[in-house]
């Protein structure tokens, strides 16, 4: 590994301790509550370690409840089509032969990409795989502890581990629109989006309709690029 590549490694490396914790108190509750639904100790550990999507586990071991495994699988697949959107963006920054780069994008994560993300708009890939690092671990350790001592879901609600990885994710909303005024201005038109379609829908449609911010964001950027194209083009 260079020196470049390495600095960002580890820097990506400190900067997963954060929502390594936050990903390992989710652990926890998935662990939990597989083991109170029948899954016993090997399985949930093993599904963390090889599916590591904290969304896409939690639908399965809602879903196969009181559904079909096909039904069980789709749901996973429909929340998780977020990871097409962020597979799209990066892979302009992924480097190396397709085997190497679709080992990098097995480090795509939703905390990952946000910390990998630089100013113009590129992903630095060795800082994304040093973020996930910690968090792969967390989540695999902790689904481990929550299926070994399986607390119960009072037990965290009362000591707010519940509220942890939201926290977390504040605080990497914070940071980025810190750094982009467009981020800005999609996150707040984001925010009152979902609060209009609170009084007529319930929250995951609310959450959907959000994501439509993130459209005008887009659409913003590439007319910004178009003028820059055309002034170029007139300077010549």
């Amino acid at each position: 590994m260079r020196s470049p590549a390495r600095q960002s490694f580890t820097r990506g490396l400190r900067l997963g301790i954060g929502p390594g914790l936050a990903t390992a108190v989710l652990a926890l509750n998935f662990g939990a509550e597989a083991r109170a639904r029948g899954w016993g100790t090997a399985v949930p550990v093993a599904f963390s370690a090889f599916a590591f999507s904290g969304s896409a586990q939690f639908t399965l071991l809602s879903s196969l409840s009181g559904a079909t495994v096909l039904a069980a699988v789709v749901a996973a697949m429909v929340i998780n089509v977020r990871y097409l959107v962020m597979s799209v963006a990066i892979a302009p920054s992924l480097r190396g032969s397709r085997w190497a780069r679709m080992l990098q994008a097995q480090a795509i994560v939703d905390a990952s990409f946000l910390a990998a993300h630089e100013e113009d708009g590129r992903y630095d890939v060795w800082r994304m795989i040093g973020v996930s690092v910690p968090q792969w671990i967390c989540w695999t350790a902790g689904t481990a502890v929550g299926a070994l001592a399986a607390p119960s879901a009072d037990l965290m609600h009362e000591l707010g581990l519940d509220v942890a990885f939201p926290a977390f994710f504040v605080i990497l909303l914070i940071d980025e629109v810190r750094r982009s005024r467009r981020a800005l201005v999609a996150c707040l038109l984001g925010g009152m989006i979902s609060a209009g379609l609170l009084f007529v829908t319930g929250p995951s449609y609310a959450l959907l309709g959000a994501a439509a911010a993130t459209l005008i964001g887009l659409r913003r950027k590439e007319h910004h690029e178009a003028v820059s194209v055309r002034t170029d083009g007139q300077r010549r």
